[in-house]
């Protein structure tokens, strides 16, 4: 039977990345199997499978990507197609470099890991590296991921030690992009892109819950299916 939804995974696989092991498992227990997951390697975008055939895109952890560029041609066509689009860990700093280049006009936005002379080193170390750390984070009001969780805050799971550069924050604050989860530290963990009918990056990841036994599905990867499918039958009605 054919699956209702496709959702793109913009990442280079690797069988020994436990988030890549977890994201194809939540999301087919998300959409009760009714899924189909295509992995889109970041050097083959735009030469193999055609972005405009998904329902959603999900930027997978495991950086450095073999092309940055090509991770962010997908990242940026699910921001102006208005795809479904949710990127973690190093989903979450590539969505930001992206929207920093192509949208604010900082061209000189980059990683600092990949790129250690970066003129806006808008992705840098963390002061704290949460590798395998379990941390709380707190919604904002009235964004996608609260309304998700129906809930203040959660205790979410890390495997990074790179975030967004807090020096930069304020070159990012503008009509489109929302921070919609920091720590108890404040410091940023999500953000949003206003008008977007689904665009969530979090630096945690929410997937990592789909690997215990018997656990619930992540609220988070819930709502992000559900509007892939939403998606999908707007495709659907415009293709009859």
């Amino acid at each position: 039977m054919h699956s209702s939804i496709r959702v793109g995974l913009i990442g280079d696989f690797n069988d020994q990345q436990k988030a890549h092991q977890a994201i194809p498992k939540a999301l087919h227990a998300a959409s009760g199997g009714d899924v189909e997951v295509v992995w889109i390697p970041t050097d083959q975008v735009g030469r193999g499978e055609t972005l405009g055939n998904f329902n959603g895109f999900w930027c997978v952890p495991g950086m450095p990507y073999r092309s940055a560029t090509g991770a962010m041609q997908a990242i940026r066509h699910a921001r102006v197609t208005g795809t479904p689009f949710l990127g973690t860990s190093a989903g979450f700093q590539y969505a930001l470099i992206e929207y920093a280049r192509n949208v604010l006009g900082l061209a000189e936005a980059d990683h600092q890991k990949s790129n250690p002379k970066a003129g806006i080193p808008l992705i840098s170390p963390l002061g704290c590296a949460l590798a395998g750390v379990k941390a709380r984070v707190h919604f904002s009001q009235g964004s996608a991921i609260r309304k998700a969780y129906n809930a203040l805050e959660s205790v979410e799971e890390y495997h990074c030690s790179f975030g967004l550069n807090r020096k930069y924050t304020r070159l990012l604050e503008g009509s489109q992009f929302c921070v919609t989860a920091v720590d108890d530290q404040h410091e940023i963990r999500a953000f949003e892109l206003d008008g977007h009918p689904f665009f969530v990056a979090t630096l945690f990841q929410p997937e990592m819950r789909s690997l215990a036994d018997n656990a619930p599905v992540s609220p988070l990867v819930n709502a992000f299916v559900s509007q892939c499918v939403r998606q999908s039958r707007g495709m659907t009605r415009a293709a009859s």
